[in-house]
């Protein structure tokens, strides 16, 4: 058995296998392909995380938050255009839905007049830049709830397979 770490900096992927109560070699036998040195390079730093071992942590360590993680801290794509997203309660996930969309219901009028003539003039501008972000807050709720839905699934606290069946017989196919 390795001995615990003391490092006092450590990164999401460290912290994570540390949750799933893993040793560096117990994560290496449970991520198969990833040595337990190159988890330690990664961990530490001395080399970058590639997406594959990603996606293997976020199963083995059963942290699918890692995914969005690595995509909003390290990917140079993922950095410009996937916002950072955090495990939230279901219910706060709820509650921020529901106000989003309030917020958008009472400026539904307005987004109509400002966009009818397929361009935004300068006086509409403010308005129409505080409906985009109210559409951006609606995307983040849909996204810490998909994300919610991964944690509540790989944590076994929502049976995959059934939510798969409904997703089918709903023709929505995912999340």
């Amino acid at each position: 058995m390795g001995k615990k770490s003391t490092r006092e900096n450590k990164n999401a992927y460290q912290l994570a296998r540390e949750d799933a109560g893993m040793t560096r070699e117990e994560a290496s036998e449970a991520l198969q392909f990833i040595s337990d040195s190159r988890i330690e390079k990664f961990e530490s730093g001395k080399s970058p995380v590639q997406p594959d071992e990603v996606l293997a942590m976020a199963k083995a360590y059963k942290k699918p938050e890692l995914c969005n993680y690595y995509c909003s801290h390290e990917c140079p794509i993922g950095q410009q255009s996937v916002p950072e997203i955090k495990v939230k309660d279901l219910a706060q996930i709820v509650l921020k839905t529901l106000s989003s969309i309030n917020n958008l219901e009472k400026a539904k009028d307005r987004f109509i007049e400002i966009t009818e003539d397929g361009e935004i003039s300068d006086d509409e501008l403010v308005d129409f830049v505080k409906i985009e972000n109210g559409i951006g807050q609606i995307a983040m709720a849909a996204n810490e709830l998909s994300l919610w839905v991964s944690t509540t699934v790989t944590s076994g606290k929502m049976d995959e397979s059934r939510l798969e069946a409904v997703r089918k017989s709903l023709g929505t196919g995912g999340e």
